[in-house]
């Protein structure tokens, strides 16, 4: 890509004009009706502006690793290939963490953010990708080389300024194709798609291969996502093979226009859906109903969608806590 085309980019979505039209976007209220799943307050999630009608925020995903190996393949692969930074760790039991991602995650406005000098990479509300190692487990979950484990995930999509196919396949990346785009395997058996384009948070959603879209979309719904725009990291916004558009039949799912996503494809006839054992989970941060805050329930709750994909939800209190301790 030129530098004018990048520039362009860039000024169509100056950190300015995405906050201001984050602000101005309203979302529904989340409450789930799903057996199992959490009592959400109606009240907001953090204190971000962008988040004042939202009580519900898409955190990102935690990813399985095998070993410890796969473990640093996996932040090297992220690091060097898409500019990810580490934002924070921790070792807990057998179980090691590392979270990545492109800016803070607090769902409050960092102390030393201040408008218009400081960029949107050091705003709160960044998604991120958990990868998570437990010592004690045995099973491989991924043969490098291959293709994904598991169809349920088609890809998580990045739309960053720009991305290294040279280090991805040094740390263990599998490059499927980089006409336009690159679609890549990563080391843990995660499908990531990379954009060359300007996003608010570069890790904009993911894709995710249904048999039934209207029932996966229902699933959601019950959940209290909303059919959204499908964002776009491109001035193009689907009309070019750089990042084109999803194909006929698709649905973006989110609880908040300005939270991370899902985009629901619909799968290919006569091919069964497996799960993605590298994916752990799909993560949603909420604030929970008085009724669960008062009788001391704080734990996290797991459901898992039509396709297998796991949806954990994490009380806002307990997200909050943890993240500011392990940074």
């Amino acid at each position: 890509m030129d530098t004018a085309s990048l520039s362009s980019i860039a000024t169509a979505t100056s950190r300015r004009e995405m906050i201001a039209k984050s602000t101005a976007l309203a979302s529904v209220s989340f409450l789930p009706a799903l057996l199992g799943s959490p009592r959400i307050s109606s009240a907001a999630v953090g204190s971000l502006p962008e988040l004042v009608n939202s009580n519900a925020y898409v955190q990102g995903l935690t990813i399985n690793v095998a070993d410890s190996v796969q473990q640093k393949q996996m932040v090297a692969f992220l690091v060097d290939g898409f500019s990810f930074e580490v934002l924070r760790q921790r070792n807990q039991d057998t179980i090691e963490e590392t979270w990545l991602g492109f800016g803070p995650e607090q769902l409050s406005v960092p102390d030393d953010f201040e408008l218009p000098v400081s960029s949107f990479s050091k705003y709160g509300g960044h998604a991120s990708i958990n990868i998570r190692y437990d010592y004690e487990s045995k099973a491989p979950l991924y043969r490098q080389g291959d293709d994904a484990p598991g169809n349920n995930i088609a890809y998580l999509q990045l739309g960053v300024p720009g991305y290294r196919i040279s280090q991805m396949v040094e740390n263990a990346g599998n490059i499927l194709d980089a006409y336009g785009l690159v679609n890549v395997v990563s080391p843990s058996g995660l499908p990531i798609r990379g954009i060359v384009g300007i996003s608010p948070d570069p890790i904009m959603f993911v894709a995710v291969n249904c048999k039934n879209v209207q029932e996966s979309k229902e699933f959601y719904e019950n959940l209290g996502f909303v059919e959204q725009e499908v964002p776009y990291s491109r001035p193009s916004k689907g009309t070019t093979m750089f990042e084109p558009a999803p194909p006929k039949g698709s649905c973006y799912m989110s609880p908040s226009p300005t939270s991370m996503g899902v985009l629901l494809l619909p799968g290919k006839k006569k091919k069964t859906i497996t799960a993605n054992p590298a994916v752990n989970s799909l993560n949603i941060v909420y604030n929970p109903s008085s009724s669960e805050t008062s009788s001391g329930e704080d734990k996290e709750i797991r459901v898992k969608d039509p396709s297998g994909v796991t949806v954990n939800f994490q009380s806002e209190a307990a997200f909050s806590n943890i993240e500011k301790k392990t940074r």
